[in-house]
């Protein structure tokens, strides 16, 4: 199954109004989300992997794409999708020699120079960003804007995934940059309604996709 990054929902406790993983990501599908990526720096190993195989299970049979962040062992040991790594975390052509043929490897970005050398080494999609000024992420560079976004979407042939401070107001310029998609946080994870949440952001995606 080819993934579909349009609608990209990232986990995080911290702004989830004390609900779980599993009913954030459940109401996510339920909206609409077409990938999910598990985010959690705050638990250990053994508690991230009991709490990602009943997610891991939702996904699959929502035929949701499911990715975990930063740690290739979890996500090999969850049988995820993929794995989205950070200029910390394994480089991506180490990462592609230890996982499985069809194995998504995503890499943060936030320049041309760093799209092109992470496609050269094995990425199967970027994300991109800080694409707003977001308190979310802490640890990004520079803001990119829509024309930094447009400039590394134009730069690779890999599916670009806008992320920082997206949602309802900014999807349709996302979207109109020729990116593959949109990753939310907070848009999705702390609003009132998840599932409503996400699914006005999976109409607004539709709406602003170029007639096929």
């Amino acid at each position: 199954m080819k993934p579909d990054f349009s609608l990209y929902v990232v986990t995080d406790s911290n702004l989830s109004r004390g609900r779980s993983h599993l009913e954030v990501v459940r109401a996510a599908i339920e909206g609409g989300a077409t990938a999910i990526q598990f985010r959690d720096k705050h638990l250990t190993s053994r508690r991230f992997f009991q709490e990602g195989q009943p997610l891991r299970k939702l996904c699959q049979e929502a035929g949701v794409t499911f990715i975990v962040n930063d740690r290739l062992d979890l996500a090999l040991a969850l049988q995820a999708d993929g794995v989205h790594l950070g200029p910390d975390d394994l480089p991506p052509a180490i990462a592609r020699g230890l996982v499985p043929p069809g194995f998504l490897i995503g890499v943060s970005v936030d320049n041309v120079r760093e799209a092109c050398q992470a496609a050269g080494q094995g990425a199967s999609y970027l994300g991109a960003g800080p694409v707003f000024p977001t308190r979310t992420k802490l640890d990004t560079g520079p803001v990119l804007g829509i024309p930094g976004l447009a400039e590394i979407a134009a730069a690779v042939t890999l599916p670009v995934v806008g992320i920082g401070s997206i949602g309802p107001s900014n999807l349709a310029q996302v979207i109109a940059t020729g990116a593959a998609g949109g990753a939310v946080i907070s848009a999705a994870v702390a609003a009132g309604d998840i599932r409503q949440a996400v699914a006005e952001m999976r109409s607004i995606i539709e709406a602003a996709r170029p007639a096929r």
